[in-house]
């Protein structure tokens, strides 16, 4: 070490103030595992393939395919896409970088590595598990959906392609709630949802709903149950079916009639929008969410790397292909959206047509037989035509008006994509085959978000029984199907939109704005960059220290801070269903919605500063745990492995080491765990309070 690193070794304060110390140049203790004590090997991928089809099926969701085109389609088209690439390189790709860096050269779950990185950082990777475990929550009931979906594609016609009747006095009639809106708006609200006036209207449970959720997490147990041994196998369907499933629909799409039209609509630039400060705060969350970073998910899956995977190029991998991905999609979205827009001009313009022959005000020259679009158009510029059109009841017909009522979230999906579907040849086929590209996308993410849950809490093992990974994954899923009834009430979408609003925005920004700050200020950043030159070869470029000392921090405390400001301005709103009416009206939140609100931003929020002042105060007692080195022979038998050490973990004065030795009895089966990354001479355990 150098001599400012004893002069600060020498001066450390005791470990539960927090001294964190480089490792760079400490040679390991010679302790033999077979002596020290065995403890359960740590799973790794079985082949690097695998660990990239299980971050991109984490980063690449459902995201991807409904929310990215309607941020296109509300913030200008293609001049979105100038912010998002923008956001993508100043945010995106260092935290991606960053979170697999740490995962990968502690070999630990989130809550570990923060522990690791500095005992007041230990809430880091607490308020991370808390929010991937309320995310997958309500995440899970968005795959319930596509299962409802899924279960309805396979018959013909298609359940929503028309309204349902009833004979009243030996007429047919349309249901009126349906005949107000459009088939597949009825189905989605009504069938499927069942859905209630606002979030204060009595609740019933929907147990159609209730079994298809049943189903979603007993697939999601099934796949998580054998860690990344199970799920590992699982992505090599689940990663690339979509992308199958795309390109089927890409080719498909851009053959319909007006996919022309979307695709300009796509591309057409409204520059204006870009001074809108709303657009760039869009553009950063969506890279935010549509990455997966801060969940946890992301160290979790490193953590099963070999020590010197080179994460650089799989951050940069990923997160270029997890862009690509958005605009892919946003291709088909846009055809297929073209194609429904030009459906319904056509549709407008005959019903308009048809009245206006009927009634035979129409010039001279003019019949039922020559009147085209072409002509109808031109009859509609002629002075005193709007005169006509009011008393005869005639519409107004715009490609353009339509694909500007592209529907947000949802209602893409379960909307605007099935009325577009329906009017398939096969519509049967089509609809099947999207519903299980939505399903292995929302199953991919769902993955990683849960194993941001479960890793922590295999490797904390707070009881013996939780090192077993498939009792963990039923504690989860079990849990969490419980919880997740309230999502198939009929006032469950309302619930949805609640959890994707609050639960997944602020606290996951709060969280990741902790971990470039500990990682990059705290920890330090010189001892930052000799772990990655011990992941890659190398130490990082300017343009990640740039990125992660001042653009990412910055870029997330302006977006925490406008966040702040806009719930703080504007009244907390839902769109809940009109029935009379048949449309959306915007709702204020009652009271006790907003408590639950807090109570789910909170949750997360004060788990960083509450572990800090616990401990700070020594409640939660901070103890670390020593950890021997690997035995020759072993998997992780590599020479550089055990002699560069993590910089993290090295915790105390080693002038206390024969001190702590007899302390703790430093070599015995009771205070001697293995720690499966090679080279670790001190590990740093989630300290409990003491009984």
């Amino acid at each position: 070490m150098s001599s400012k690193d004893n002069e600060s070794l020498s001066s450390s304060e005791s470990l539960n103030q927090g001294e964190t110390v480089s490792l760079t140049d400490v040679h390991d203790t010679d302790v033999d595992v077979e002596t020290a004590g065995k403890g359960p090997e740590r799973a790794e991928w079985g082949s690097k393939f695998e660990f990239i089809l299980s971050i991109i099926g984490y980063a690449v969701g459902l995201g991807n395919v409904w929310r990215f085109p309607y941020l296109c389609q509300k913030n200008g088209g293609g001049a979105f896409l100038i912010p998002y690439v923008i956001m993508l390189a100043a945010e995106g790709i260092p935290l991606f970088y960053l979170e697999l860096a740490i995962g990968q050269r502690l070999r630990k779950g989130s809550i570990g590595v923060w522990n690791e990185i500095h005992p007041m950082l230990g809430g880091v990777g607490i308020a991370s598990s808390v929010v991937s475990y309320v995310v997958s929550l309500y995440y899970n009931v968005i795959i319930m959906w596509c299962l409802w979906y899924l279960f309805n594609s396979f018959q013909s016609p298609l359940p929503w392609e028309h309204c349902p009747t009833f004979v009243e006095n030996n007429v047919t009639k349309i249901v009126e709630e349906c005949d107000k809106s459009d088939p597949t708006s009825y189905f989605w609200y009504r069938e499927t949802l069942n859905i209630s006036g606002s979030i204060e209207d009595p609740v019933t449970i929907n147990w159609k709903l209730a079994l298809c959720l049943v189903v979603a997490w007993i697939i999601v147990f099934i796949c998580m149950c054998n860690g990344i041994k199970s799920s590992g196998k699982v992505v090599y369907f689940t990663a690339t079916f979509p992308y199958l499933v795309l390109v089927i629909f890409f080719v498909r799409a851009v053959t319909l009639k007006g996919a022309g039209t979307g695709l300009k609509y796509m591309f057409t630039p409204k520059m204006e929008r870009l001074a809108d400060p709303q657009v760039w705060l869009d553009a950063a969350t969506q890279i935010f969410y549509s990455l997966g970073l801060a969940f946890g998910g992301l160290i979790a899956f490193a953590s099963y790397n070999k020590p010197k995977n080179n994460v650089r190029r799989d951050a940069i991998t990923v997160s270029i292909t997890n862009c690509s991905t958005s605009i892919f999609a946003s291709l088909v979205i846009f055809s297929v959206l073209g194609f429904k827009a030009n459906n319904l001009y056509e549709n407008c313009m005959d019903k308009n047509i048809a009245k206006l022959t009927e009634s035979g005000m129409y010039p001279t020259g003019y019949s039922a037989t020559n009147m085209s679009y072409g002509a109808y158009k031109v009859l509609s510029s002629q002075a005193g035509f709007n005169n006509t059109a009011a008393s005869l009841g005639l519409r107004k017909c715009s490609v353009n008006d339509n694909m500007d009522k592209a529907a947000e979230g949802t209602g893409l999906a379960f909307i605007i994509f099935t009325q577009a579907i329906a009017e398939f040849p096969a519509a049967p086929f089509w609809s099947i085959i999207f519903f299980l590209m939505l399903l292995t996308l929302g199953l991919g993410s769902q993955f990683g978000v849960l194993e941001g849950v479960a890793t922590p809490l295999v490797d904390l093992a707070l009881f013996p029984w939780m090192k077993k990974k498939p009792l963990v994954a039923a504690l989860l899923c079990g849990t969490s199907l419980v919880l997740g009834l309230i999502f198939v009430t009929s006032a469950g979408n309302y619930w949805v939109t609640m959890f994707d609003s609050f639960g997944g925005s602020f606290p996951l920004m709060l969280v990741a704005f902790f971990e470039v700050v500990g990682v990059v200020y705290i920890y330090g950043y010189s001892k930052f960059e000799n772990d990655i030159k011990f992941i890659v070869g190398e130490k990082p470029g300017w343009y990640w220290r740039i990125t992660w000392k001042y653009v990412s921090p910055g870029l997330m405390v302006v977006i925490l801070v406008a966040s702040v400001i806009s719930k703080c301005i504007n009244p907390v709103t839902y769109l809940a269903y009109d029935v009379n009416t048949a449309n959306n009206i915007s709702l204020t939140y009652p009271v006790w919605a907003g408590v639950v609100i807090a109570v789910i931003i909170l949750s997360s929020a004060l788990c960083v500063p509450g572990v800090a002042i616990l401990r700070k105060v020594g409640i939660m007692q901070y103890k670390p745990v020593r950890v021997a080195t690997v035995s020759k022979g072993s998997p992780y038998d590599d020479e550089d492995v055990n002699n560069f050490q993590s910089t993290a973990t090295m915790m105390r004065n080693t002038d206390d080491d024969q001190n702590d030795q007899k302390d703790v009895g430093y070599g015995s089966d009771e205070s001697v765990r293995l720690q499966n990354m090679g080279g670790s001479g001190v590990g740093v355990g989630m300290g409990l309070p003491h009984v």
